[in-house]
């Protein structure tokens, strides 16, 4: 058994192609129309194929259930909420925030109301940390994570 992708239903393939390379930077590996396989592991399907494979009828697809999320990880938070900010059409779960460890995230929707996260890498909380002053120790502390966690950041 290999896990291979995350299959998320859309109702425009083209704008969904368009959302997620623009926001997000993925790029298309495959192009069979109503099936795209993007960079990162994700796939995208029109809903109307969908609904055939899963023997279902259009209303039963539900959008926007706050069920799940697409996770990505990113260096420079900064630039990237600059971005995201500067894209009128963003329509937010909430906007950037720090979690108690310390990681920033700021949580949307795509078109179609699939929840994407966008959080700080882990690397650079914890360098983020380091360069106010913190001791590895007293990151390891402000952070909740063992001290060789911290380390393995610098490796």
């Amino acid at each position: 058994m290999k896990y291979t992708c995350t299959l998320i239903a859309v109702k425009n393939i083209e704008k969904a192609k368009r959302f997620y390379h623009d926001v997000l930077e993925l790029k298309v590996v495959s192009d069979f129309g109503a099936n795209v396989t993007l960079t990162g592991g994700i796939a995208l399907q029109t809903v109307d194929t969908w609904k055939i494979f899963i023997h279902k009828q259009e209303e039963e697809i539900v959008f926007g259930n706050n069920a799940c999320e697409l996770y990505f990880e990113e260096d420079d938070m900064d630039s990237f909420v600059k971005k995201l900010n500067s894209i009128k059409s963003i329509l937010y779960v909430h906007p950037l925030f720090e979690h108690s460890w310390g990681q920033r995230v700021v949580r949307f929707y795509d078109l179609d109301k699939h929840i994407i996260e966008v959080g700080e890498s882990m690397n650079m909380v914890v360098k983020r940390f380091i360069n106010t002053g913190l001791s590895i120790e007293e990151t390891a502390i402000r952070m909740d994570v063992p001290v060789d966690y911290v380390k393995s950041c610098f490796t």
